[in-house]
C-alpha cells in the first residue's frame, strides 16, 4: 500500500538512512508504553535503588549505605514504586526480629540488562558531568 504522505527531504547522503527511519512505525500506543517505561526510570532515584539491587544489595540498610545522599523515606517510597512495578521483590521472613529483603524480580533483571549500553555510555562519558 503506497503512503499518502509526501516524501520528506533529505539531507542525509545517499547510501545512509536517516537516522528518525527506524522510529516511524512506530503507532502511538507503543511510544505512550515507551514514555511510561522511561519515566519509571528517569524518576529520581529510582536507577540507584535498580542498581543496588542489581549489585547485590537485600536488605534497607545495605541499600542505604550504597545510595549516597538517599532518605529512609524517599528510599522506601523508591522500593514501593519499583515493588508496584513488579521490579523489585520485598520478601518478608518470619524470624524474631522480622527480616525484610528486597531483590530484583526478572522483569526488573531484564530491563537492567536493556539499560546496561546506558551505564557503559555514561562510564565512557564520565567527563559530560564536569
Amino acid at each position: 500500500m503506497a503512503s499518502s504522505r509526501p516524501p520528506r527531504e533529505s539531507s542525509v547522503t545517499p547510501g545512509r538512512s536517516r537516522p528518525e527511519a527506524d522510529y516511524e512505525h512506530i503507532d502511538d500506543d507503543v511510544c505512550r508504553s515507551f514514555q511510561r517505561s522511561v519515566e519509571i526510570v528517569g524518576k529520581k532515584w529510582t536507577a540507584a535503588v535498580l542498581m543496588a539491587a542489581m549489585r547485590g544489595d537485600r536488605r534497607f540498610v545495605d541499600y542505604r549505605a550504597r545510595i549516597t545522599g538517599i532518605s529512609n523515606q524517599m528510599l522506601s517510597q523508591r522500593l514501593r514504586e519499583l515493588e508496584g512495578q513488579q521490579l523489585i521483590e520485598r520478601i518478608v521472613v518470619p524470624t524474631t526480629p522480622v527480616q525484610i529483603t528486597y531483590r530484583p524480580t526478572e522483569q526488573g533483571a531484564s530491563l537492567m540488562r536493556v539499560l546496561h549500553p546506558l551505564i557503559e555510555w555514561s562510564a565512557k562519558n564520565e567527563a559530560m558531568d564536569t
